[in-house]
């Protein structure tokens, strides 16, 4: 997978066909095109081009099957993207501390006592 200097910026409408691909494995421009159609109201021309985009910013790779089609793969993995996804907010909305978001986020929300609960759960789990 791509270190996280080379994981590309991938906007929402990209997005859309590399939630379809992380669910789905590879697949064919035919297959993308018919998931992305079920959430999306895109035409066909639209799916091939965020395809297109995708394949030449190297999040997705295409390996030619036949003459007329590819098959296409995340080259970016869902979970190593939400990372890098999560810590460029982080860093730029909250200058880096997980700590002045997770209080902003504290006191802007209500909080039920089993979220309390999860959020320790998940802190002593991480004090290693």
């Amino acid at each position: 997978m791509k270190t996280p200097e080379k994981i590309p910026q991938i906007s929402a409408s990209e997005l859309e066909v590399m939630n379809v691909l992380w669910r789905n494995g590879s697949m064919t421009s035919a297959e993308i095109v018919a998931e992305v159609s079920k959430v999306s109201e895109w035409k066909p021309k639209t799916i091939h081009t965020l395809i297109k985009r995708l394949n030449a910013k190297g999040a997705i790779t295409a390996e030619k099957i036949n003459l007329h089609s590819n098959i296409y793969t995340a080259a970016v993995g869902e979970d190593e993207y939400k990372y890098h996804e999560a810590e460029s907010f982080v860093k730029r909305m909250f200058g880096g501390s997980v700590n002045r978001m997770m209080a902003g986020f504290i006191q802007k929300n209500d909080l039920t006592k089993d979220d309390i609960e999860e959020l320790k759960n998940m802190l002593k789990s991480n004090d290693g």
